[in-house]
């Protein structure tokens, strides 16, 4: 075992992808579901009186693998893993990179990543390995290929240190090699983890300002969104789109971006959820404030993200999806989930079975129903009518 161990990591360090890893060493399991629970299509049918998840402080992060698993990454307990009616339990000391859990990708290969708060690691079927080499010979050479995945820096906050130094605030030359801050991505693609920096364009702002604040968001035609605190960055294969405080005409009066969520509808509508301005809604020819639109910010509202917002209003919006039948979601940070069916937008809240506002995710479960993965640490679905608990 140790022999294949040793000659599993020498193949992945060739492969520039790397590791540091543990056997599998789950911190505990606990039994849930029988067989009677399963369908004939291997589909675990939830049963909420023995299926439920022990976190406590929020789901980020949902994906239902190829193989039947479905991975809960938390806030900061760490990953689950629900398998054959058990669910496995995984934290720092089991292989992660670290217990916040942001985004959790499938790759091609089949191996399941881990986009942590700081760092990335990665599930080959067998054991849990934090992931650490990464390719940065191809830091300007920006391509987009089926299947690729796309990740945040190692930081929680800041920069990706392999494109540039750490600076102060102030002006920031993106894509150049000036010694400034160079914010950038990776992609993980061919079984290598790439770096690309931005493209060369000047902002103001701190060091935290213009790091991935996102999961990447899929568009049409490929296109491939990221949403950073300051900003939002479309790269569609040849050339890039670019929106920023200064492009939107932002200012202290209407508030500035903090994007805290990005999603391209089946219509190829972008929808960007921000911290504090609530959401923006752009066509492909103009951004517009859709919560200014349908009179969804409060009176007083501070368009920040220290300001806690009342009743009705849509000005923090950490997560977005789309229904089957096309109904767009977002979810609040203080006023829960809201639906929008192309003309009227509702909320819906503690009294249609919520059991808090928050909303880190929304999620597209492969039965057609749409989890909500809830700052409590519980995930929700909709009825049609309320909410209810799925696990």
């Amino acid at each position: 075992m140790r022999l294949l161990f040793i000659l599993h990591c020498l193949v992945l360090t060739l492969t520039n992808t790397g590791c540091q890893s543990r056997e599998e060493s789950p911190s505990e399991t606990v039994s849930s579901a029988s067989s009677k629970n399963r369908s004939d299509d291997h589909t675990l049918k939830p049963d909420t009186s023995t299926i439920q998840l022990k976190f406590t402080t929020g789901i980020r992060s949902i994906l239902e693998d190829r193989h039947g698993n479905t991975w809960f990454g938390s806030h900061n307990e760490g990953l689950a893993k629900l398998s054959e009616g058990k669910f496995t339990y995984y934290t720092t000391e089991s292989g992660l990179s670290d217990n916040q859990v942001r985004s959790i990708y499938e790759a091609q290969d089949g191996t399941v990543w881990f986009e942590c708060g700081q760092g990335l690691s990665v599930f080959d079927g067998k054991q849990l390995m934090i992931v650490e080499h990464r390719d940065y010979s191809r830091r300007n050479e920006w391509k987009i290929e089926p299947g690729d995945l796309w990740f945040k820096g190692n930081e929680s906050i800041g920069y990706n240190t392999g494109g540039g130094t750490a600076g102060h605030p102030g002006q920031i030359q993106f894509g150049l090699d000036t010694g400034e801050k160079t914010p950038g991505v990776y992609r993980y693609a061919n079984e290598r983890l790439y770096y690309h920096a931005f493209p060369a364009f000047s902002m103001e702002g701190n060091g935290n300002s213009y790091s991935i604040s996102t999961p990447f968001a899929r568009g049409k035609n490929h296109q491939i969104w990221f949403g950073m605190y300051s900003a939002v960055v479309g790269y569609d294969g040849n050339a890039f789109t670019v929106f920023t405080d200064d492009s939107l005409n932002f200012n202290a009066t209407t508030g500035y971006l903090h994007v805290r969520s990005l999603y391209e509808d089946s219509r190829g509508i972008l929808w960007i959820g921000n911290n504090g301005i609530g959401v923006l809604r752009y066509d492909g020819n103009e951004v517009i404030n859709f919560s200014k639109q349908h009179d969804l910010v409060s009176e007083g509202s501070q368009n920040r993200g220290g300001f806690r917002s009342p009743t009705g209003s849509l000005e923090h919006v950490f997560a977005i999806g789309e229904d089957r039948v096309g109904n767009i979601w977002f979810g609040d940070r203080d006023t829960g989930a809201w639906r929008f069916d192309g003309k009227t937008v509702k909320n819906y809240s503690l009294k249609n079975g919520l059991p808090v506002h928050h909303i880190w995710q929304i999620y597209n479960a492969k039965n057609g129903e749409l989890w909500f993965a809830m700052g409590d640490g519980c995930v929700q679905k909709f009825n049609g009518r309320n909410f209810e608990r799925v696990f």
